[in-house]
């Protein structure tokens, strides 16, 4: 078997393969015998000139192959290495990622020697191979490589035996099989990334037109071009080398740590540590008085800790992590939902509190804990390799720049074609020199700055983003941002803010109305707030949930550093922590067993639906209290407690979790108000005004979403929400239960015109079980009391529909989604910059820029100088001369200020959140717009770029082959003024901002549609009728004279004609194909690139009207006759208006629209029933 597929998250699957002997590699022995034929056959008979041009082109193809097997690992694989049949046999393999994961790679396979039975002669061979530093071994039984297993799926029982690795061997072994716990990636020399910037394909094209050129005898030109190339490409080599310097910096901590080993505790490194490893983790302090971060991902097995996650997570608020101690022995741990029990590599640990009554003691009075994870597998280490490997290149829709290149040569070919045809029918004509004409037609049509321009399109964006606060690890999903159709919003700490207001107690009797008063509220009820809390002190300091703070102010009590909850004024009784059992998202409950005097009491709170169940004694208005405060939109937590039995503190400390948290009494509601963000209705609006639906994905009550999600504008119609009824079915409900509508999936998308849908987690499992997950969630508005897992269930559901999904929350409990969604963006609770700052290009005072940048991205957008668009072969190489200056004067820029402001900005781990693509720094949800305009700004610049290059290298294609056999060319002096316009017409594009507000019209997501295509072949036709015209035209006020197609250039009448109208074509093309309004700032916002055209205009108007004649005997112009000159004005102008109605119309015609993902909605529930029957 020859391919494996995984099918993970990182690998999609894996081809075997052998390594040929280098005699038998087909970029050898083929080669071996052509050489041998050209000197045996092809010198013999034909002259020396051609069989030198024979030889040429075999050198020139061999070096073609050799590239591509650098640029192609396909190619790679056919040329150097044969398919692989059998694992044992084989010695690389080619690793093809999962999607937007990267570039396809070949890697060596390895196979280690293991012992496997007592006897040493049981060798058994572990075969795996490294990719992007993750291990991945073949797995006997399931006939597929795996990832390298780490224990993070165990029991908590298997945790709470473990004591380490007893001995030497043990040791060895692990540290065979997992390595060591750092962060090594090697460090690229200087010489290593040059080598690599220069086999870029696109460098490599520039290096072979400037060996064109100087078979044009361009030498001077040509030879200062290769210099700049160099230069330039030096200075990028220079910042990726310091890029990955900086990402070098981030290292595990050296610090020491007690680490149970054979039997006794011993002093190790933290680079040591190993998977199954036990040790004692605390608060631990460097020299420089900064808090040292964990070494490894660790579970805690006695004792608890404060964390500080920001660095991971964004979070600010320091997160309690506490022991395995009340879990089930026989649970599984679960990566996600245990995150309480879990200590993450690179936080920061606060306050840490030993347990003294486990049985391993520490010799340092720290936590017990077992590693999970080490090195790139953790947390930290995830984040990493996001950074340093997530990031595809950065060009918007690659497959598409392709095939536009294809559909460019196919007239370049023909081009090619016509003029071989020509040249070969007069035998009088150099074979080279035809050679050449062909080898510049076909060059010159495949724009060589195409890959730059349309990384100066995501760039531009990226700066854009870092200098308003928001971060980009994964620059591919850009574009995206300008396609998305449906934005979904967390609701806590995202729309709404995080502080929270204490409103009162409701429900203590039958009567609804709150009461704010704590001194007419039973005393029991007042100690479930002031003790039922995660409040913890850091350095004298309380932190913790905003909503328990916000409770504790409100009944006036005080928490001490000693867990003990007291009054601050009055008469009550102190209450003192026993022992917590943490808020759990999968419970949604938390609870405490606690001492007032000598009593034992156990106070749980929680979401009402849950404690409902729980109580012994149900009030009949429990229901209809909670619904109403949720109906406004506060938050209702359910309040209950029980008194325990005489017990001492440890029989409390070890009770069950479940016998805790059953038999209660209900002591009444807290209600808490979670006021909205000041702009979240504004932004919302503007989105959906933009033509974008909008969705509430959150873990809050239904009824408190809805009433939130109303005043936000994501529900404007009536309101229905799925809940089951008593007799175990489901029936649609409206909040205030006026309107009752019974459930089938097939009736939803009919309902959904009418109504705006909700539905809850336990509606989901449903859906899922019935199978109707399709048919149901496309279009719910509103999803409430949802786990994290239905969050990601959502965002896949929403794609598979065709959708292009946003996803914003604050960054926690959303990660899953955040991943699975096109744009995710994660928010942090920073302070945006100021407008000013961002307004005063890259020195605004924001941390200098973030991730890997593309090697190519930074290319300056002087490499659109490329004026060849209109002219024979003088007019490329003095416009590299511009383009060089241009990039000289950037190089000089670069050299003076850290970074160029050019260059993709990079991630460092404190922008980034592990949870999304995009980390914003902002409280709000106003960066989702900012995104969403920078995407459509790249995704429309794309266009533009496209259909500009395409239009400019089709006339060139025409003046290159036709005309050029005419014997028309451009002088030296024309082909540079035409080099300074081009070059300033696409570095004032590519400025363009874009527009404050968002349209509702969208931008095309695609360049191959019917707009392009009719645009491209109409301005064409216009363009090409223009120019034959005009030449036409000139040629009968021509004496009729034979022109060499190879003769030096001289003026003449055609040649000047040509010239002026070539001009007027290129001023044509960017004019009419920029793409203001209603995307980016218009021709007339667009300063510089107004007062360019402008500029370009005059100019053009001044030499065709022959106001100077001394400035048009510079430029090798002759005098026109006065009823040519008039006439040429007059169809430049009626060309201009000809092609500017054409594209109007067509914008008109074909407007962006919202994918139908409603038809893919019906295909897939129709093939779901086809299954369902089969």
């Amino acid at each position: 078997m020859s391919r494996f597929h995984v099918g993970g998250k990182v690998v999609e699957r894996v081809d075997l393969l052998r390594k040929k002997h280098w005699i038998w590699r087909l970029d050898v022995w083929p080669f071996t015998i052509l050489y041998g034929l050209w000197f045996t056959i092809v010198i013999p008979s034909i002259d020396i000139g051609d069989a030198g041009i024979v030889f040429g082109g075999l050198v020139a193809f061999h070096i073609l192959v050799w590239l591509f097997t650098a640029w192609s690992v396909d190619f790679k694989c056919f040329v150097q290495y044969s398919k692989g049949n059998d694992i044992h046999q084989a010695d690389a393999c080619k690793i093809t990622p999962a999607k937007f994961s990267g570039p396809k790679e070949v890697v060596p396979l390895y196979i280690r020697k293991q012992v496997t039975g007592s006897s040493s002669a049981e060798v058994e061979g572990e075969i795996f191979f490294d990719f992007r530093k993750q291990r991945f071994i073949f797995s006997n039984e399931k006939n597929t490589f795996c990832k390298l297993p780490y224990p993070t799926k165990e029991t908590f029982g298997y945790y709470l035996k473990c004591t380490g690795h007893g001995s030497e061997a043990k040791v060895l072994a692990a540290s065979e099989k997992w390595g060591r716990n750092v962060f090594e990636y090697p460090q690229p020399t200087f010489q290593k990334l040059m080598k690599e910037h220069c086999m870029e394909p696109f460098f490599v094209f520039q290096v072979f037109c400037v060996g064109l050129w100087c078979l044009d005898d361009f030498w001077y030109y040509s030879l200062f071009t290769l210099f700049m190339l160099f230069m330039f490409e030096s200075t990028m080599a220079k910042s990726r080398l310091k890029t990955l310097t900086e990402l070098r910096r981030v290292r595990v901590d050296s610090q020491t740590v007690m680490v149970h080993r054979c039997g006794k505790w011993v002093k190790l490194s933290g680079t040591e540590l190993l998977p199954g490893d036990i040790v004692s983790i605390g608060r631990s302090v460097g020299l420089n008085g900064e808090d040292k971060t964990v070494p490894a991902d660790m579970l805690i097995l006695a004792g608890s800790a404060i964390v500080n996650e920001a660095i991971l997570t964004g979070e600010s608020t320091p997160q309690w992590k506490v022991s395995t101690g009340g879990r089930g022995k026989d649970e599984n741990l679960s990566a996600r939902r245990d995150k309480t029990h879990v200590l993450f590599g690179g936080t920061k640990i606060l306050q840490h509190t030993p347990d003294k009554t486990f049985p391993l003691r520490t010799p340092d009075g720290g936590c017990v804990a077992v590693v999970l994870r080490t090195g790139f597998e953790t947390s930290q280490g995830k984040l990493m390799r996001t950074i340093l490997f997530s990031t595809e290149r950065v060009t918007a829709n690659s497959w598409e720049s392709g095939f536009f290149i294809l559909f460019l040569v196919v007239f370049a070919v023909i081009a090619a074609g016509y003029v071989l045809k020509k040249g070969l029918e007069d035998p009088t004509r150099s074979k080279y020199k035809l050679f050449l004409s062909c080898s510049l037609i076909i060059t010159s049509v495949i724009p060589p700055e195409l890959p730059m321009e349309l990384s100066i399109a995501v760039n531009t964006s990226l700066i854009a983003l870092a200098r308003r606060g928001i971060f980009c690890t994964e620059p591919f999903r850009i574009p995206f941002a300008g396609k998305v159709d449906i934005c979904c919003f967390d609701k806590t700490g995202t729309l709404t803010s995080d502080d929270m207001e204490f409103c009162g107690i409701v429900g203590l009797d039958d009567v609804t109305d709150l009461e704010s008063d704590m001194s007419k509220v039973p005393a029991r009820t007042v100690e479930i707030l002031a003790a039922c809390h995660a409040l913890v002190f850091v350095d004298n300091k309380l932190v913790g949930d905003p909503l328990e703070k916000a409770a504790l102010k409100g009944i006036d009590w005080s928490y001490k550093s000693d867990e003990k909850a007291v009054p601050k004024r009055g008469s009550g009784n102190a209450v003192q922590i026993v022992q917590r059992h943490h808020f759990a998202s999968y419970l949604k409950r938390m609870s405490v067993v606690v001492r007032v005097e000598e009593t034992f009491f156990a106070f749980v709170k929680g979401a009402p639906e849950t404690i409902q169940d729980r109580l012994t004694n149900l009030p009949p208005y429990y229901v209809d209290t909670y619904k109403k405060y949720t109906r406004q939109g506060s938050r209702v937590l359910a309040l209950a407690f029980k008194s325990l039995p005489d017990m001492t503190v440890s029989e409390a400390r070890n009770l069950d979790r479940d016998e805790v948290e059953n038999s209660l009494t209900f002591a009444g509601f807290a209600v808490f108000n979670c006021p909205i963000r000041a702009d979240s209705a504004i932004v919302l609006l503007e989105l959906k005004n933009a033509s974008h639906d909008l969705a509430m994905i959150t873990g809050d009550q239904a009824l408190t979403a809805c009433h939130v999600a109303s005043l936000v504008h994501i529900i404007s119609k009536p309101t229905l929400i799925l809940v089951k009824t008593r007799s175990e079915g489901y029936e649609w409900i409206s909040p205030d239960e006026t309107e009752v509508v019974p459930y089938s999936d097939k009736d939803v998308e009919a309902l959904s015109e009418t109504h705006d849908l909700c539905i809850g987690g336990d509606c989901i499992e449903m859906l899922q079980q019935s199978s109707a997950v399709l048919l149901v969630i496309p279009y719910v508005k509103v999803f409430a009391r949802v786990a994290p897992e239905q969050k990601e269930l959502i965002m896949t559901t929403f794609k598979t529909m065709g959708r292009i999904t946003l996803m914003c929350g604050d960054g926690t409990n959303d990660v899953g989604a955040l991943k699975q969604a096109h744009v995710g963006v994660a928010l942090l609770n920073a302070v945006p910059p100021s407008s000013e700052s961002s307004k005063d290009g890259g020195k605004d005072g924001i941390e200098k820029p973030v991730v890997k940048p593309s090697k190519k991205a930074n290319a300056t957008t002087e490499t659109g100088t490329s004026s060849r668009g209109k002219g024979a072969t003088g007019n490329r190489h003095l416009t590299a001369v511009e383009m060089q200056q241009q990039k000289l004067k950037k190089l000089m820029d670069e050299m003076n200020e850290e970074g160029d402001s050019r260059s993709a900005p990079v991630v460092k781990l404190g922008d980034a959140s592990m949870a999304s693509p995009f980390t914003a720094k902002h409280a709000s949800v106003a960066p989702t717009t900012d995104i969403i305009r920078q995407g459509r700004s790249t995704l429309v610049t794309t266009l533009q770029m496209f259909k500009i290059l395409g239009l400019n290298c089709l006339a060139t294609a025409y003046v290159l082959s036709v005309m050029y056999l005419d014997g028309v060319k451009l002088g030296d002096v024309q082909a540079t003024i035409s080099g300074v316009f081009t070059a300033a017409f696409f570095l004032f594009i590519s400025h363009a901002r874009p527009l404050p507000t968002l349209s509702a019209e969208r931008p095309h997501p695609n360049i191959f549609c019917f707009y392009v295509f009719l645009s491209l072949m109409g301005q064409f036709a216009m363009h090409l009728f223009f120019l034959i015209s005009s030449v036409k035209e000139a040629e009968k006020h021509m004496p009729e004279e034979c022109i060499e197609p190879d003769s030096d250039f001289h003026p003449n009448l055609v040649n000047t004609v040509s010239y002026m109208v070539s001009m007027m074509l290129q001023l044509a093309t960017f004019a009419v194909n920029y793409m203001g309004h209603p995307f980016n700032q218009s021709i007339s916002e667009n300063k510089p690139f107004m007062y360019a055209l402008l500029g370009a205009a005059g100019f053009f108007t001044v030499i065709t009207s022959d106001l100077f004649r001394d400035l048009n005997d510079w430029l090798k112009l002759v005098p026109l006759p006065p009823g040519l000159r008039n006439k040429l004005l007059l169809w430049a102008l009626l060309m201009y208006l000809s092609c500017y109605t054409w594209e109007r119309l067509l914008r008109w015609a074909f407007p962006g629209r919202i994918p139908e993902w409603r038809k893919r909605q019906r295909v897939a529930a129709a093939n779901l029933e086809k299954k369902k029957r089969s």
